[in-house]
Protein backbone atom coordinates (compact mmCIF):
# COMPACT_ATOMS: atom_id res chain seq x y z
CA UNK A 1 0.00 0.00 0.00
CA UNK A 2 3.07 2.29 1.37
CA UNK A 3 4.52 1.80 -2.28
CA UNK A 4 1.69 2.52 -4.47
CA UNK A 5 1.12 5.90 -2.68
CA UNK A 6 4.76 6.80 -2.88
CA UNK A 7 4.20 6.15 -6.89
CA UNK A 8 0.95 8.64 -6.61
CA UNK A 9 3.20 10.93 -4.76
CA UNK A 10 5.94 10.99 -6.93
CA UNK A 11 3.48 11.04 -10.19
CA UNK A 12 2.19 14.56 -8.67
CA UNK A 13 6.06 15.61 -8.19
CA UNK A 14 7.46 14.55 -11.48
CA UNK A 15 4.56 16.26 -13.43
CA UNK A 16 3.10 18.91 -11.56
CA UNK A 17 5.58 22.11 -11.74
CA UNK A 18 3.62 23.76 -8.81
CA UNK A 19 4.09 20.94 -6.40
CA UNK A 20 6.42 21.04 -3.48
CA UNK A 21 7.80 18.62 -1.04
CA UNK A 22 6.27 15.08 -0.58
CA UNK A 23 4.72 15.95 2.93
CA UNK A 24 2.86 19.16 2.03
CA UNK A 25 1.65 17.07 -1.45
CA UNK A 26 -0.17 14.55 0.71
CA UNK A 27 -1.31 16.90 3.01
CA UNK A 28 -2.51 19.55 0.17
CA UNK A 29 -3.41 18.30 -3.05
CA UNK A 30 -6.90 16.98 -3.49
CA UNK A 31 -6.43 14.60 -6.26
CA UNK A 32 -4.01 12.37 -4.51
CA UNK A 33 -6.83 12.42 -1.84
CA UNK A 34 -9.18 11.49 -4.04
CA UNK A 35 -6.80 8.61 -5.09
CA UNK A 36 -5.95 7.77 -1.83
CA UNK A 37 -9.80 7.06 -0.66
CA UNK A 38 -10.24 5.54 -3.98
CA UNK A 39 -8.08 1.95 -2.97
CA UNK A 40 -10.22 1.28 0.18
CA UNK A 41 -13.51 2.07 -1.69
CA UNK A 42 -12.59 -0.25 -4.08
CA UNK A 43 -11.43 -2.80 -2.20
CA UNK A 44 -14.98 -3.07 -0.20
CA UNK A 45 -16.46 -2.64 -3.29
CA UNK A 46 -15.43 -6.17 -4.73
CA UNK A 47 -15.34 -7.63 -1.22
CA UNK A 48 -19.27 -7.04 -1.28
CA UNK A 49 -19.53 -3.94 1.19
CA UNK A 50 -20.72 -1.39 -1.07
CA UNK A 51 -23.38 0.68 0.57
CA UNK A 52 -19.71 1.70 2.32
CA UNK A 53 -17.91 1.92 -0.40
CA UNK A 54 -20.48 4.02 -2.12
CA UNK A 55 -20.45 6.36 1.05
CA UNK A 56 -16.47 6.57 0.84
CA UNK A 57 -16.61 7.90 -2.20
CA UNK A 58 -19.56 10.51 -2.30
CA UNK A 59 -17.66 12.26 0.91
CA UNK A 60 -14.43 12.19 -1.14
CA UNK A 61 -16.54 13.93 -3.67
CA UNK A 62 -17.71 16.56 -1.08
CA UNK A 63 -13.75 16.88 0.58
CA UNK A 64 -12.19 16.97 -2.99
CA UNK A 65 -14.60 17.49 -5.83
CA UNK A 66 -13.36 14.02 -7.71
CA UNK A 67 -16.26 11.66 -8.13
CA UNK A 68 -14.80 8.03 -8.47
CA UNK A 69 -17.32 5.23 -8.74
CA UNK A 70 -16.24 2.54 -6.09
CA UNK A 71 -15.82 0.32 -8.81
CA UNK A 72 -13.04 1.93 -11.43
CA UNK A 73 -10.07 -0.01 -12.02
CA UNK A 74 -7.37 2.52 -11.28
CA UNK A 75 -3.66 1.82 -11.65
CA UNK A 76 -0.53 3.19 -10.16
CA UNK A 77 1.64 6.42 -10.56
CA UNK A 78 -2.10 8.67 -11.88
CA UNK A 79 -1.90 12.54 -11.15
CA UNK A 80 -5.27 14.19 -11.26
CA UNK A 81 -4.31 17.53 -11.46
CA UNK A 82 -6.60 20.14 -9.40
CA UNK A 83 -9.22 18.02 -9.82
CA UNK A 84 -12.09 20.03 -9.23
CA UNK A 85 -15.53 18.50 -11.53
CA UNK A 86 -13.75 15.03 -12.44
CA UNK A 87 -15.92 12.47 -13.10
CA UNK A 88 -14.64 8.65 -13.75
CA UNK A 89 -17.34 6.12 -14.10
CA UNK A 90 -18.31 2.37 -13.05
CA UNK A 91 -16.67 0.53 -15.48
CA UNK A 92 -13.56 2.84 -16.54
CA UNK A 93 -10.25 2.08 -16.03
CA UNK A 94 -7.33 3.89 -15.67
CA UNK A 95 -3.97 2.65 -16.60
CA UNK A 96 -0.42 3.54 -14.80
CA UNK A 97 1.05 7.14 -15.73
CA UNK A 98 -2.28 8.46 -16.45
CA UNK A 99 -2.65 12.44 -15.87
CA UNK A 100 -6.02 13.71 -15.97
CA UNK A 101 -6.57 17.60 -15.70
CA UNK A 102 -9.60 19.10 -14.03
CA UNK A 103 -13.21 19.07 -15.45
CA UNK A 104 -12.56 15.73 -17.16
CA UNK A 105 -15.48 13.30 -17.82
CA UNK A 106 -14.49 9.60 -18.34
CA UNK A 107 -18.53 8.43 -18.42
CA UNK A 108 -20.95 6.61 -20.86
CA UNK A 109 -22.98 7.76 -23.63
CA UNK A 110 -26.63 6.12 -21.25
CA UNK A 111 -26.74 3.50 -24.23
CA UNK A 112 -24.71 1.22 -23.18
CA UNK A 113 -24.94 -1.84 -20.94
CA UNK A 114 -22.17 -3.97 -18.94
CA UNK A 115 -18.91 -1.94 -20.12
CA UNK A 116 -19.96 1.47 -20.17
CA UNK A 117 -17.56 4.07 -19.67
CA UNK A 118 -13.73 3.78 -21.57
CA UNK A 119 -10.80 2.48 -20.69
CA UNK A 120 -7.32 4.33 -20.62
CA UNK A 121 -4.03 2.30 -21.21
CA UNK A 122 -0.68 3.52 -19.68
CA UNK A 123 0.18 7.47 -19.98
CA UNK A 124 -2.57 8.87 -21.23
CA UNK A 125 -3.05 12.95 -20.82
CA UNK A 126 -7.25 14.09 -20.85
CA UNK A 127 -6.90 17.76 -20.98
CA UNK A 128 -9.29 20.06 -19.13
CA UNK A 129 -12.82 19.76 -19.56
CA UNK A 130 -12.76 16.59 -21.99
CA UNK A 131 -15.10 13.93 -22.21
CA UNK A 132 -14.46 10.97 -22.57
CA UNK A 133 -17.70 8.83 -23.69
CA UNK A 134 -18.36 5.43 -24.41
CA UNK A 135 -16.82 1.73 -23.64
CA UNK A 136 -13.90 2.18 -25.82
CA UNK A 137 -10.08 2.41 -25.68
CA UNK A 138 -7.63 5.56 -25.84
CA UNK A 139 -4.28 4.09 -26.79
CA UNK A 140 -1.51 4.22 -24.72
CA UNK A 141 0.75 7.59 -24.41
CA UNK A 142 -2.49 9.22 -25.99
CA UNK A 143 -3.19 12.94 -25.39
CA UNK A 144 -6.28 14.62 -25.83
CA UNK A 145 -6.73 17.74 -25.94
CA UNK A 146 -8.77 20.21 -23.57
CA UNK A 147 -12.49 20.44 -23.89
CA UNK A 148 -12.35 17.25 -26.92
CA UNK A 149 -15.34 15.19 -26.93
CA UNK A 150 -13.66 11.57 -27.55
CA UNK A 151 -16.80 8.96 -28.44
CA UNK A 152 -15.23 6.40 -30.43
CA UNK A 153 -11.24 4.68 -30.06
CA UNK A 154 -8.06 6.68 -30.00
CA UNK A 155 -5.24 4.88 -30.86
CA UNK A 156 -1.34 4.88 -29.29
CA UNK A 157 0.44 8.42 -29.30
CA UNK A 158 -2.71 10.08 -31.20
CA UNK A 159 -3.20 13.77 -30.12
CA UNK A 160 -7.22 14.12 -30.40
CA UNK A 161 -9.20 17.48 -31.04
CA UNK A 162 -12.37 18.53 -31.41
CA UNK A 163 -15.92 18.28 -30.63
CA UNK A 164 -16.49 15.06 -31.62
CA UNK A 165 -12.69 14.85 -31.36
CA UNK A 166 -10.55 14.29 -34.51
CA UNK A 167 -6.94 12.79 -34.60
CA UNK A 168 -4.79 15.39 -35.64
CA UNK A 169 -1.41 13.64 -34.76
CA UNK A 170 0.06 10.12 -34.24
CA UNK A 171 3.32 9.27 -33.47
CA UNK A 172 4.65 12.43 -33.62
CA UNK A 173 3.51 13.54 -37.04
CA UNK A 174 0.44 15.27 -38.96
CA UNK A 175 -2.52 12.87 -39.68
CA UNK A 176 -4.24 13.67 -43.15
CA UNK A 177 -7.66 12.97 -42.68
CA UNK A 178 -8.48 10.17 -45.26
CA UNK A 179 -10.63 13.07 -48.12
CA UNK A 180 -7.69 14.59 -48.55
CA UNK A 181 -5.92 11.63 -49.89
CA UNK A 182 -8.57 10.36 -52.26
CA UNK A 183 -7.10 10.95 -55.86
CA UNK A 184 -9.63 8.79 -57.73
CA UNK A 185 -13.13 10.30 -57.18
CA UNK A 186 -12.35 13.77 -57.31
CA UNK A 187 -14.16 16.41 -59.95
CA UNK A 188 -12.23 16.66 -63.13
CA UNK A 189 -12.39 20.10 -64.08
CA UNK A 190 -12.68 19.37 -67.92
CA UNK A 191 -15.73 17.57 -67.51
CA UNK A 192 -17.40 19.89 -65.19
CA UNK A 193 -16.99 23.00 -68.07
CA UNK A 194 -18.17 20.75 -70.85
CA UNK A 195 -21.10 19.85 -68.85
CA UNK A 196 -21.67 23.61 -68.12
CA UNK A 197 -21.61 24.00 -72.26
CA UNK A 198 -24.31 21.24 -72.47
CA UNK A 199 -26.48 22.95 -70.01
CA UNK A 200 -26.29 26.61 -71.59
CA UNK A 201 -26.93 24.76 -75.09
CA UNK A 202 -29.92 22.85 -73.74
CA UNK A 203 -30.86 26.29 -72.67
CA UNK A 204 -30.50 28.12 -75.34
CA UNK A 205 -32.44 25.64 -77.23
CA UNK A 206 -35.49 26.06 -75.32
CA UNK A 207 -35.64 29.78 -75.84
CA UNK A 208 -34.91 29.53 -79.11
CA UNK A 209 -37.91 26.59 -79.58
CA UNK A 210 -40.21 28.78 -77.58
CA UNK A 211 -39.10 31.84 -79.86
CA UNK A 212 -40.70 29.61 -82.77
CA UNK A 213 -43.91 28.77 -81.14
CA UNK A 214 -45.17 32.27 -80.47
CA UNK A 215 -43.80 33.91 -83.90
CA UNK A 216 -45.59 30.58 -85.30
CA UNK A 217 -48.68 31.48 -83.45
CA UNK A 218 -48.61 35.20 -84.00
CA UNK A 219 -48.56 34.24 -87.94
CA UNK A 220 -51.57 32.01 -87.29
CA UNK A 221 -53.67 34.36 -86.12
CA UNK A 222 -53.12 37.35 -88.17
CA UNK A 223 -53.87 34.69 -90.99
CA UNK A 224 -57.28 34.17 -89.70
CA UNK A 225 -58.22 37.66 -89.26
CA UNK A 226 -57.53 38.58 -92.68
CA UNK A 227 -59.71 35.06 -93.68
Amino acid sequence: MFSGLKKDINAVRERDPAAPSAFKVLLLYSGLHAIMWHRPAYWLWHHGFKFTARAISQLVRFFTGVEIHPAAKLGRGILIDHGAGVVIGETAEVGDGCTIYQGVTLGGTGKETGKRHPTLEKNVIVGAGAKVLGPFTVGEGAKIAANAVVLNAIPEYATAVGVPARVVRQHGKKVIPAEKLDQVHIPDPLSQEICKLHMEIDRLKAELAEMKSLTRGEGGISEGNDG
